[in-house]
């Protein structure tokens, strides 16, 4: 980090001690790391907020293997989209469930639309994209 600029705060009582409380919980060891880590989350917010804007990201999903043509229809979705796709790794949960996480990179309308795609498929149990951003 370059350039640290100290700067005050003037912040309601409450809402201070139920930061400190959230901050602690989270394992912070210091207030400036937990709101430069908020900082950070909205501006990758703010970030994907344009459907243009190139940014990385992780989907995350669970299915169930034995579901008919379901590895392959996802296999085909991920190479239709294959420029977007960084790689995948999926691990078997038990005899019928699979966790695979996927690594993206794209824009944001484009990894979006991948990953409403994949997780409505029918089969998939679960699914989470995990926007981020290299660019904060």
């Amino acid at each position: 980090m370059s350039d640290l600029v100290r700067t005050a705060l003037a912040i309601d009582g409450d809402l201070l001690k139920a930061f400190d409380a959230r901050m602690a919980a989270h394992g912070y060891h210091n207030r400036s790391e937990a709101l430069r880590d908020l900082m950070r989350g909205a501006l990758t917010e703010a970030e994907w907020a344009n459907p243009k804007a190139r940014v990385v990201a992780v989907l995350s999903i669970i299915y169930d293997h034995q579901a008919h043509t379901l590895a392959q229809e996802l296999t085909h979705l991920q190479h239709e989209d294959y420029h977007a796709i960084l790689c995948s790794q999926h691990v078997h949960l038990d005899a019928h469930r699979r966790l695979e996480v996927i690594l993206m990179q794209g824009t944001a309308g484009q990894l979006r639309r991948l990953a409403d795609t994949i997780i409505a498929s029918r089969g998939v149990k679960a699914g989470k994209l995990t926007p981020l951003s290299t660019n904060v």
